[in-house]
């Protein structure tokens, strides 16, 4: 019994040995800071920021005592230390031996007045008893934002429609309605926020370019956890929604438009009349539910990658549908970190519905494609009777063990013995930071078993990439070093 509470003294002493509360003048000693700089992502101007984490360490024995902790400029920036959000209300701040303390840091910049983000910068600076001063620099691109809406107010209607420009970003809460013509300019990037959607009743011409692409994505631009990006997370907004219910045909055209990371991609449905779509350069991607679905729609997709949703990437029903030189790729939450919301369902990447008494027939073909993803069968085609189906398969890599039509011979098809890898990768390393790419690996199967003539209109490939004409890749990038 003695040996234990001896044991328990010396344990004790050891500990107040390693922690030491006399505090030390010696100007050589001095705080080390988990970083030199606390940089934040873009902020939003009159918005604020997520707050930013810094550790101050005293590595020695003895106690420092910090007498006087200040911001440089102080406009920017907003600091806790140790509790206390008032500054100068900081004297006499003690941190013992081999002790710490927490700083949290948020930026909230005002407006700039400027399109371009404007790097603002401050130094956070201590000054110790011993007369030694430490900074630790913080920096901050602030970037000014066109408001469409306000939180928690509904639906905002737009009855003679909106134009998006490429000036500066916007930021679209709640639901957008615009009831006549949707334009998006090139190189224009639209944040939505929790929840948003866009409703268009109406045209739309979203016309990007390989140099200046439209991006569509969440308004969280700090991190989930460590290096993973809000970006990375499904679910961070609602979708985009073409719907009609007019008599005469709605013409929606999307060129180099990156629609990323939220519940669904691009919703289209027509009721009165077929709308046409007219997609090309773009890439849909990340979304908990689906990503592309097109109800009673003529669609032309064209070097497209729609990629890693939780249910369809593809949902056809009704319509004519000309899939050429597209890479449907289904990928969701393969990865070694949990960072979705939800699962991946028990869903095809295509989905292809001919089921339908009451709705127009659905047509659906796909040319120098690729379909394909980490279940056994990523291509289903429900129609009455399989040989009698309209649409055609041709030069593509798929992915499917349901598919019995008769034209639809000239494909390669995967086999449960391939060993060749398709894409450069098709899982979320986490621990090497390695995010999914869905460009064709060297090996890739996929690789020259296009039908040339299918390729004559498509020169370029998604990236602006020159594509082989004589034995073109399938899927939206051409193979290249």
């Amino acid at each position: 019994m003695m040996r234990k509470i001896l044991f328990v003294i010396l344990c004790a002493w050891a500990l107040v040995g390693c922690r030491e509360y006399t505090v030390s003048d010696n100007p050589a000693l001095r705080l080390v800071f988990s970083s030199d700089t606390v940089r934040f992502d873009t902020v939003f101007t009159e918005q604020g920021s997520s707050t930013i984490q810094l550790k101050v360490y005293n590595p020695h024995k003895s106690a420092l005592k910090i007498d006087r902790v200040w911001l440089e400029d102080g406009t920017s920036f907003r600091v806790n230390v140790d509790g206390e959000p008032q500054l100068n209300r900081l004297t006499n701040l003690q941190i013992n031996g081999h002790d710490s303390i927490f700083v949290f840091i948020r930026a909230t910049i005002d407006s700039t007045n400027v399109n371009n983000p404007v790097l603002i910068c401050d130094r956070l600076c201590f000054h110790l008893r011993s007369g030694a001063t430490q900074a630790v620099q913080l920096e901050a691109y602030g970037q000014d934002v066109t408001r469409v809406g306000k939180a928690g107010c509904g639906v905002h209607r737009y009855p003679f429609g909106y134009t998006f420009t490429a000036d500066k970003p916007y930021i679209i809460y709640d639901t957008m309605a615009v009831l006549n013509t949707l334009t998006i300019e090139a190189g224009a990037t639209l944040y939505m926020h929790a929840g948003a959607c866009i409703f268009a009743y109406g045209d739309i011409e979203a016309k990007g370019k390989v140099e200046a692409p439209i991006l569509i994505r969440g308004d969280r631009l700090d991190k989930l956890f460590d290096s993973v990006p809000y970006l990375y997370a499904g679910g961070s907004w609602n979708g985009i929604y073409a719907v009609t219910d007019a008599t005469s045909s709605r013409q929606y055209t999307l060129e180099y438009v990156d629609i990323l990371s939220g519940n669904v991609g691009l919703y289209c449905y027509g009721e009165k009349a077929m709308p046409k779509l007219m997609m090309n350069g773009c890439r849909i991607h990340n979304h908990t539910l689906y990503g592309l679905v097109l109800i009673n729609t003529d669609a032309l997709v064209s070097n497209t990658e729609i990629s890693n949703c939780a249910s369809y990437c593809v949902y056809c029903a009704g319509g004519t549908h000309d899939f050429v030189h597209s890479t449907i790729a289904s990928y969701f939450n393969y990865t070694n970190i949990r960072i979705q919301s939800t699962a991946k369902e028990n869903a095809a990447a295509v989905y292809i519905d001919n089921l339908s008494k009451t709705s127009p027939a659905t047509v659906t073909s796909f040319y120098n494609s690729i379909i394909t993803g980490y279940l056994s069968n990523q291509l289903v085609v429900a129609t009455p009777i399989d040989r009698y189906y309209p649409g055609t398969f041709s030069g593509n890599y798929l992915k499917t063990d349901t598919l019995a039509i008769p034209h639809a011979a000239a494909n390669v098809y995967w086999q449960p013995t391939d060993t060749a890898k398709v894409f450069r990768n098709d899982f979320y390393q986490y621990k090497e930071y390695v995010y999914y790419d869905f460009r064709l690996d060297s090996l890739s199967p996929a690789i020259g078993i296009g039908d040339s003539l299918k390729a004559v209109d498509y020169p370029s490939d998604r990236s602006g990439y020159p594509r082989a004409l004589t034995r073109p890749d399938a899927g939206c990038y051409q193979y290249h070093p």
